[in-house]
């Protein structure tokens, strides 16, 4: 736990003014030093807080397996967007039949609760510290924050189980009562919303000065709540629940439809993009790599590394070291449309089968290693059958032809790789857009969802073409949900959005009960490649996987917790 609070707090960089390092682990400390009315800096309270942003998402390569000593997948590894390098890595359960309550390797529910029983004491024993007295604010500041983290993750938690039981305030020992019921899936989402609208002007405003990068702020309150109230629309929560059993139905989502959530969901996010606070940056790639821009509302801080680049590159490049341990599909790289904005199935997008990369949406390059693409100054990647980055006979190789590129800084023109600013983006302006985009899609207003999806498109560099960047005008409202879940799969992807995404749109069980391919490259003469479409693996999709099972320990532990449909 030391080593993590101390990592943490030089990476955020609003707390590296905190001069004091830990001696004693906090866990040894009793709770009137931790809160120490005498501590004017606040040194401890400091630290008790860098350690509760640390229970924030972070997106990189973290589904572990038990023993491993290196990287895990990315949760899109557990999608039709992405496949684990290695061979039988647990985040297949989840496309291949074998999760249950047992053996969830996305389970959170005890580091979720552990979370927010410490942002419960940090809240109750907090007001002791004496550092408004050097700068005023701190504490309300430093409360809200807490509250935030607290939201976030019953947020964490209710897109994976629906409904959870609400502490509140409260701390709980182990002399209270701990059979505490589930509270229903509206119930959750209530104090979610509640606690944003209560700690949204108690925040700090943007744009923070540089020592308070990494805070949460004002726009991360408006954030959630939008976010949470664009899951709540959606058909798996909104009435479109799996159980027909009324209690669990009511746990698991709303009991019926009300189109009237869409709209609701809408003014949140118009709310937020109406703070004018935030912005796209100039170029797709710059948002993940610079700590400080405009696009970012909340990401995890991470200190500089380029673990991205050594956990996933081509794995045929050894000086660096690349591990490539992420294969995305032909399904994810096919989704990318040609630079004119018009999918590769479009008769006039120029698409060339026998020359596939060539004239692709940018964003492709930005996101995904394919064959013949430069790295490191050395060569170019080789993912033909035999090539230096699939060479057959190793343990580890793109199992599809294709290895993960998103969030790496350039290094094709380097010839090793340096620390980078890699910070898993929770909330991006991007995300806004796309969030705005389907909300006024599905509140009747599709004509109005053009503009947010143009500067988008722009952004990443497809042309303009008629003035529609490749978007096809007069979309119904139909035709224009389809758009938007596939933009959103290529500007958000392995940032944790398709995965639930799929799930919230109730089209997991379309995509995942069937095949998901690769694409084989051959050598048929000597400088001319085949590309063949070949099958990797067949995907198996039960419906009660759109809700994910409480562990099995839990419903053990509490007996008035009911367990989700089918588990």
């Amino acid at each position: 736990m030391k080593a993590r609070i101390m990592i943490f707090m030089i990476a955020l960089i609003c707390m590296a003014a905190c001069k004091k390092y830990e001696q004693t682990p906090l866990q040894g400390l009793k709770k009137n030093n931790v809160y120490d009315p005498l501590d004017k800096n606040g040194d401890y309270a400091r630290q008790v807080l860098s350690d509760l942003y640390t229970s924030l998402p972070d997106g990189f390569n973290r589904v572990k397996v038990d023993g491993d000593v290196v990287a895990g997948d990315f949760l899109d590894a557990g999608s039709d967007d992405a496949l684990p390098s290695r061979l039988n890595k647990v985040v297949e359960y989840f496309t291949n039949g074998r999760l249950n309550s047992t053996n969830n390797p996305d389970d959170n529910w005890e580091n979720a609760y552990r979370s927010i029983r410490a942002a419960n004491d940090f809240l109750a024993n907090v007001d002791v510290v004496p550092v408004d007295a050097n700068a005023p604010n701190t504490i309300q500041y430093w409360k809200a924050e807490a509250r935030f983290i607290r939201a976030m993750n019953y947020f964490e938690m209710i897109k994976r189980y629906g409904g959870v039981p609400l502490i509140g305030d409260k701390i709980l020992t182990p002399d209270d009562n701990l059979q505490i019921p589930r509270n229903t899936f509206a119930q959750c989402v209530d104090y979610i919303v509640s606690e944003c609208d209560a700690i949204k002007t108690l925040l700090r405003l943007e744009p923070v000065v540089d020592t308070d990068l990494g805070r949460i702020t004002r726009g991360c309150a408006f954030a959630l709540k939008a976010r949470v109230l664009l899951y709540a629309a959606s058909p798996l929560y909104n009435g479109g629940g799996i159980s027909s059993d009324p209690v669990k139905k009511a746990l698991a989502g709303y009991t019926t439809y009300d189109a009237t959530r869409w709209t609701t969901a809408l003014n949140a996010t118009q709310d937020l993009i109406n703070l004018n606070a935030y912005s796209l940056v100039s170029t797709f790639n710059g948002v993940f790599l610079a700590r400080k821009n405009t696009e970012i509302i909340l990401a995890k801080q991470r200190a500089k590394t380029f673990d991205i680049e050594t956990n996933n590159a081509p794995m045929g490049y050894t000086t660096p070291l690349s591990n490539g341990f992420t294969s995305p599909t032909q399904e994810l790289v096919d989704a990318f449309p040609m630079a004119n904005g018009l999918s590769i199935t479009d008769p006039a997008s120029g698409y060339i089968a026998s020359n596939p990369y060539v004239g692709r949406d940018k964003r492709l390059d930005n996101t995904v290693f394919y064959n013949g693409m430069k790295w490191l100054n050395t060569r170019n990647v080789e993912t033909f059958e035999g090539g230096r980055d699939k060479p057959g006979g190793v343990t580890v190789q793109t199992r599809t032809g294709y290895y993960a590129k998103k969030f790496m800084a350039d290094f094709s023109t380097a010839t090793a790789y340096s620390t980078q600013d890699h910070n898993f983006p929770i909330f991006r302006y991007g995300g806004v857009l796309l969030d705005y985009a389907e909300c006024l899609n599905e509140a009747g207003r599709t004509t109005d969802a053009y503009a947010p999806l143009r500067s988008l498109r722009a952004r990443a560099g497809i042309v303009v073409g008629t003035g529609s960047y490749g978007i096809a005008n007069g979309m119904t409202q139909e035709q224009m949900r389809t758009f938007i879940q596939n933009e959103r799969r290529i500007e958000m992807a392995f940032e944790e959005q398709r995965f639930w995404d799929i799930r919230r749109w109730k089209i997991a069980g379309q995509l995942l009960n069937g095949a998901l391919h690769g694409n084989k490259i051959t050598n048929t003469t000597p400088g001319t490649l085949t590309y063949t479409p070949f099958t990797v693996v067949n995907t198996t999709f039960s419906p009660k996987f759109y809700i994910m099972p409480i562990p099995y320990a839990e419903i053990v532990r509490n007996r008035n917790l009911v367990q989700n449909e089918g588990w």
